[in-house]
């Protein structure tokens, strides 16, 4: 059985966390959920590099706002994918901070499933690509030629 993906869930909202959370558990994804910025950079600071799936955030927080979140965890986990989620319309110009926005409102609770998704298995990151064929045969040659010298 393959180990339930963790979403940490930013949003000031109890009651947009609340159901964000639900959504989420009920497709198969761990949650914590964070009531602000700070609260999320705590748990960041304290968690294992990798054990994080993503990060999902509203674009409008107490203290700090969604791209300086983002721009704090990518400091701590550089490989961590980011969410925004902002029912602002001109939220988009500010959420350049993050791999993804989505309106919020705007659209279906399938869409956010799709797009975190694209996310979480954007995390584990390309295939290993082997070399082009010139630096193989390259290598091949350097040890065949150690493997007759000795």
């Amino acid at each position: 059985m393959r180990p339930r993906k963790l979403i940490l869930c930013v949003e000031a909202n109890e009651q947009v966390l609340s159901v964000r959370k639900f959504l989420l558990e009920t497709r198969g994804y761990r949650v914590v959920a964070c009531a602000s910025a700070a609260e999320a950079i705590e748990y960041l600071q304290s968690a294992t590099p990798g054990s994080i799936d993503l990060l999902m955030s509203d674009l409008l927080l107490p203290q700090m706002d969604g791209n300086e979140l983002v721009r704090r965890a990518k400091h701590l986990l550089p490989g961590l994918p980011t969410l925004i989620v902002s029912g602002t319309v001109t939220g988009y110009d500010r959420a350049a901070a993050a791999d993804a926005f989505l309106p919020k409102g705007a659209c279906t609770s399938a869409e956010i499933l799709d797009r975190i998704r694209i996310l979480v298995a954007r995390k584990r990151g390309p295939k290993k690509q082997l070399p082009p064929a010139t630096e193989r045969e390259a290598v091949g040659t350097q040890q065949h030629q150690l493997a007759v010298a000795s």
